[in-house]
């Protein structure tokens, strides 16, 4: 919806619009890249959201982005909060946050816990907790989550608690400068490390769920072996990209789907009764995100965390050890290779 200046008036006397001048080295600038670089704790693409439903003036008239710049020219925007902002509700929700900072957050996710609301999970999310925690987060947009795990993958989460943080995260993701490694055991014996660079979309058929398909988004995962067992891998995964599922449909389309996976497991398998009662009361994939690591967005420098295996993570690895024979002085949990290039944190056992 298109706004008048008298509107724009009326907003200036709630002190809520932003005005701006634009500077003289910004002269030969469209609006919209002007903008971006006037504001840099708004990301491009919701500033141009903002200049296409009219929220943005250019010297009191609606601004059009391609409109080059001379420099002294007035910029006011009215900012405002996208709808899952004021659509959910703070809840006491037990989180294991073992970090923070006045500019961000780590936490470890527990399986079973729904990151943002959506159909059939409007409630008891990870954002209604963050919420209740930190009152703050509420003038972030989705309330600093930059990126989501599956709800049944455990592990590590970064949350940003400003907007120049947010934004900051959300560009090292598109640049892929943030690390994320997990876990995950896979079916079948792989015989060496590897990659898959396959698109991912939406299933043709199947609407829940995600498939390697010719229309899809880029996608990219990288495998290490970490352990072989009696019919299973313990591997390794390190993302390039983030769709949706992604290390779920990858290894899956390579044959190994992850070990209890109810969407992409595929037939059962035939195990020891001791391994199929285990499998059976794991009841998720068997996947965690294990180490994360990224650029601190007020410090500049390099950080990684580190969350162990989870309990019923860690029993599924150790009865799959067992019964491929292997001798629990042999059993081995450190899989990381060097990290004196960064400052390493710890999650406690």
């Amino acid at each position: 919806m298109m706004h008048s200046e008298n509107e724009l008036n009326d907003y200036n006397d709630f002190e809520q619009a932003r005005v701006l001048t634009v500077p003289s080295d910004l002269a030969g600038e469209r609006l919209d890249a002007a903008l971006a670089k006037m504001l840099p704790e708004f990301s491009r693409n919701r500033l141009s959201t903002w200049i296409k439903d009219g929220l943005v003036f250019l010297n009191g008239n609606p601004a059009v982005p391609k409109t080059k710049l001379w420099g002294g020219e007035t910029i006011s925007v009215l900012p405002q909060p996208e709808a899952d902002e004021s659509a959910f509700q703070p809840e006491d929700i037990e989180l294991d946050i073992i970090y923070e900072d006045a500019t961000l957050l780590v936490l470890n996710k527990a399986p079973g816990l729904v990151v943002h609301p959506g159909t059939g999970n409007w409630t008891g999310t990870v954002l209604n907790g963050l919420l209740h925690r930190y009152p703050e987060l509420k003038t972030i947009p989705r309330a600093g989550i930059v990126h989501r795990l599956d709800k049944d993958t455990s592990g590590l989460m970064v949350i940003a608690r400003t907007l120049m943080a947010q934004n900051s995260l959300v560009q090292q993701l598109q640049a892929r400068t943030v690390k994320r490694h997990y876990m995950a055991i896979a079916q079948g014996l792989l015989s060496n490390d590897g990659k898959v660079d396959a698109p991912i979309g939406r299933h043709p058929k199947e609407r829940i769920k995600m498939a390697v398909v010719y229309s899809g988004k880029h996608a990219v995962t990288h495998y290490k072996i970490r352990e072989h067992f009696t019919a299973h891998t313990l591997v390794e995964c390190q993302l390039e990209t983030g769709r949706t599922h992604q290390i779920r449909v990858h290894m899956a389309h390579i044959n190994h789907p992850l070990a209890a996976d109810p969407i992409y497991g595929g037939k059962p398998r035939i195990h020891s009764p001791e391994v199929s009662i285990t499998l059976g009361e794991f009841a998720r994939q068997a996947l965690h995100a294990r180490k994360l690591s990224l650029i601190h967005p007020e410090t500049g420098k390099t950080m990684t965390w580190k969350a162990p295996l989870p309990e019923d993570m860690d029993m599924l690895v150790n009865v799959l050890r067992l019964d491929a024979g292997m001798l629990e002085e042999d059993w081995d949990d450190d899989w990381d290779v060097d990290d004196s290039d960064c400052e390493v944190m710890y999650v406690r056992e």
